[in-house]
């Protein structure tokens, strides 16, 4: 089965990643944000193409799902998404996500975690789909809140970044959940 394009609302799209992506992903990775929320960094184009052969992996073992988020019409790279830890069995799946600066409060974020959900969910037959955050990240929270994740609790000093240990806000979407508010754009 070839990975999915999938349309987002709005300007942008869900397509697999391509090796001529690496730079991108290496430009991604200097933004102190991105830096400051992941602990792996990209530091060099092979690397970043080391990755990309690894997302396509993950596809093949039909363990995880990792797209690009592009501009529709220019194909610039506005971000990753990616549903990790796929589960079929157990019928879940963790959800992934950054974007790059010019990208971010733009409901393009929200609206790609709405396209990965239905994917998710009508065309994986998944039930659950869950992400953690630090709670320190008060823009990935509120890209949670309109994707229709629901917060369910904080699991605390669970995840290490450059500063240090996280407490990280859990959430959630079910599968029978309402459908969210499309952000305004």
């Amino acid at each position: 089965m070839v990975q999915p394009t999938l349309d987002v609302e709005g300007c942008a799209a869900l397509r697999p990643w391509r090796t001529d992506d690496a730079a991108s992903v290496v430009e991604a990775f200097q933004d102190p944000s991105i830096q400051r929320w992941h602990v792996r960094r990209a530091d060099s184009v092979s690397e970043a193409e080391q990755w990309i052969d690894r997302w396509h992996e993950a596809w093949i073992a039909r363990s995880d799902c990792t797209w690009a988020i592009v501009d529709r019409r220019s194909d610039e790279l506005l971000g990753r998404i990616a549903l990790k830890a796929i589960d079929k069995q157990d019928g879940v799946a963790d959800l992934a996500y950054w974007m790059v600066p010019a990208a971010r409060g733009r409901g393009i974020c929200p609206n790609a975690m709405a396209a990965v959900s239905g994917w998710a969910f009508d065309c994986v037959g998944l039930t659950r789909l869950q992400l953690e955050h630090s709670t320190l990240n008060d823009a990935s929270c509120r890209a949670a809140y309109k994707a229709g994740f629901i917060a369910e609790g904080i699991r605390r000093q669970s995840a290490r970044h450059a500063d240090g240990w996280h407490d990280m806000h859990v959430h959630s979407r079910l599968r029978d959940d309402p459908q969210p508010l499309q952000p305004q754009l």
